[in-house]
């Protein structure tokens, strides 16, 4: 979860207020762990299907998530473990064995869509390996005959940290620090029309100035647009973000057709934090859910739909206390939080 985006995207909302892959696979959702409580993954993905959920987010291969998985038509996007991409990147043949191990034998029963190398690592130590962690993992891939055509493709998940201008959209641009990592991976992703990750998360740049950020503006219920950027008006911090991504990556020499996939985005329903709230969740998240279904898009990608990812199915007990605890929407006993409509975006 990209807590530093919020630090990025201040600076935005300051200046705000002096001022593919195509195809829509529907809603999906983060299927993340980090809980001791959790139902058995059978469990969880018949309540996926039952609910209208059409994919999965997996932050680390769990083979009986995997094998719970199977046959259930659920896409899923498959991530390594951060501390798997040194080794990924240097040596072939432990890509080769992890793809053996943790695709290959679901491949004929699981829809996997992506495996992504790495979560938020750009900026920093392990940014380097991301780009031949992803080549290895293409490699091993097409070595067991899953690789090519409409096989499973190879990306990354990235947080706003990689931005260092994002206001107004349009001027998005990537850091100094992200930019020597993020422009041979855009190459790379525009080469074999694969989207990249990015987690958006509108709630954190609320939260660290309330006072500055209207609340409306970061929840998808904005009456008018807050942001007037050249032609294009913006309603939502949202869509400003992700037009910030999709200029960052242009202005790093990816082309107009680089598609964003929105991996990771939510509102936590309790722990303290500024707007933390059930009532805000709810909102937040239906309305990412509709503006999906709606298909619109963006101001700076108008008709081309953004698919979005829900950050997460369950409130994670054995995450940091505070607000990291209250991003599910479903407690560990099934129940919901708040409910969401997720046929507004199956249905679309």
């Amino acid at each position: 979860m990209a807590r530093m985006a919020a630090l990025l995207w201040i600076a935005a909302c300051g200046l705000l207020l002096c001022s593919s892959f195509s195809g829509v696979e529907g809603i999906g959702v983060n299927y993340g762990m980090i809980a001791n409580n959790l139902p058995s993954p059978d469990k969880v993905i018949a309540l996926c299907k039952a609910r209208g959920i059409t994919d999965v987010r997996l932050f680390h291969p769990d083979t009986a998530v995997l094998a719970a998985l199977q046959g259930s038509g659920l896409g899923v996007v498959l991530g390594t473990l951060n501390e798997d991409l040194a080794r990924l990147a240097s040596d072939p043949s432990f890509a080769a064995s992890w793809v053996q191990t943790y695709v290959q034998p679901f491949a004929g029963a699981v829809r996997f869509r992506y495996v992504a190398a790495g979560n938020e690592v750009i900026p920093g130590d392990l940014a380097s390996h991301v780009l031949p962690a992803m080549q290895n993992l293409e490699s091993a891939l097409r070595a067991a005959g899953l690789g090519d055509g409409d096989g499973v493709r190879v990306t990354t998940a990235v947080s706003t940290s990689v931005l260092g201008s994002s206001y107004p959209p349009s001027q998005g641009a990537f850091s100094e620090a992200a930019l020597p990592s993020m422009a041979p991976i855009a190459s790379f992703l525009a080469s074999r029309s694969t989207p990249l990750l990015a987690n958006v998360y509108p709630y954190f740049a609320y939260s660290a100035d309330p006072s500055s950020v209207p609340l409306d503006y970061a929840l998808l219920q904005s009456a008018s647009a807050a942001v007037t950027d050249g032609g294009a008006s913006y309603g939502n911090m949202f869509d400003a973000i992700v037009d910030a991504v999709y200029a960052a990556l242009e202005r790093a020499g990816a082309p107009p057709g680089l598609e964003v996939v929105v991996s990771e985005t939510g509102w936590p329903s309790g722990g303290g934090g500024a707007g933390a709230s059930v009532g805000n969740a709810a909102a937040y998240v239906n309305n990412v859910v509709r503006h999906v279904a709606s298909g619109r898009g963006t101001p700076r990608r108008p008709g081309k739909a953004v698919e979005a990812f829900v950050f997460a199915m369950f409130n994670e007990n054995q995450k940091p206390e505070g607000v990291e605890q209250h991003f599910g929407l479903f407690q560990p006993d099934m129940t919901e939080v708040y409910h969401v409509d997720f046929t507004a975006a199956s249905s679309s």
